[in-house]
């Protein structure tokens, strides 16, 4: 019995993917058929974040609806909800008798004054703890972290002393030098160039001839921006609205912003007007400054984000 069989072809080529870009995209495709698709957010997504946006909002809206209005106004049930004739009025009030204007220079000095150092310091700090090899360095980076866990409020009487006996009680100085260096901004710093700055790219440096600060000025610092001016957004803000350093060592004729709005609380009967117009006064540099950089610090974030 014989049986017929086809004469197979042993000359055809084998079909593989292309390889390139083209390639690669057909064979996650293959792989992973859902890799192609875009993903919509929803309309639950929406609402979300409308809400988000609503109750982020919602606290300086009031803000300026009870700095309008009369002072027994604000205490009605159901309050009020759209803005009174006395916003203005009110804003020239607080201006006036908490002395803003000296208030808010002096705010910007030390808030200005402290978070560029912070942020010098910080990114200084930061490459060497990430990239730089010395003896002791894990052992130093302990302890700066272990400064984060000791309570504030344990060196006030201490750094008031020095401060006194330094002779700049009273001063602006006396609230900048005790906060020019910022354990956080060190670990933060740190954390943020031992993920984003390769170690090839500090090497190349070396083999190029160049040493620590070049590679510093050079290197580091175009990475290191995006986390730079986060940290510096968060350092200003942290150091303009500090009440408790401030209100210990200086007196109400060279108050920042927070300590002079104390003096709109003075009395028997508080304005409660009178202290939401004057706190709208201490916000209005804070939001001045996120509409004019907001837009380079998100870009910021992101550019991060994609280098990490």
């Amino acid at each position: 019995m014989t049986t017929n069989s086809l004469p197979v072809r042993t000359d055809t080529p084998v079909r593989t993917p292309a390889a390139g870009p083209a390639g690669r995209a057909g064979r996650r495709k293959l792989l992973h058929p859902r890799a192609g698709r875009q993903h919509h957010a929803g309309p639950l997504a929406y609402v979300l974040l409308v809400v988000m946006a609503v109750l982020s909002i919602f606290p300086l809206y009031w803000t300026m609806v009870a700095a309008s209005t009369d002072n027994s106004r604000i205490s009605q049930t159901p309050p009020p909800f759209v803005p009174g004739p006395n916003l203005f009025s009110n804003l020239a009030r607080a201006w006036d008798e908490a002395a803003m204007g000296k208030a808010m220079v002096n705010s910007l000095i030390v808030a200005g004054v402290i978070a560029l150092s912070t942020v010098m310091f910080a990114t200084l700090a930061g490459f060497a703890f990430a990239k730089l090899r010395f003896k002791g360095r894990n052992v130093l980076l302990m302890l700066v972290i272990g400064t984060m866990m000791v309570p504030p409020q344990l060196g006030v009487v201490p750094l008031f002393m020095l401060m006194s006996e330094l002779g700049l009680a009273q001063q602006l100085p006396a609230v900048i030098f005790p906060t020019l260096v910022s354990a956080v901004g060190v670990f933060f710093m740190r954390q943020y160039l031992a993920e984003a700055l390769p170690d090839e790219l500090v090497e190349a440096g070396r083999v190029d001839g160049a040493h620590s600060l070049r590679i510093f000025w050079s290197i580091v610092l175009p990475i290191a921006r995006p986390a730079m001016a986060v940290l510096f957004m968060i350092t200003f803000v942290h150091a303009w609205n500090d009440f408790f350093w401030p209100f210990v060592v200086l007196d109400m004729t060279n108050p920042t912003v927070p300590v002079a709005l104390t003096q709109l609380s003075a009395g028997y009967v508080r304005d409660q007007s009178l202290i939401m117009a004057g706190a709208l006064l201490g916000t209005l540099p804070l939001l001045a400054m996120f509409v004019v950089f907001g837009r380079q610090i998100v870009s910021g974030i992101m550019a991060g984000a994609v280098k990490g």
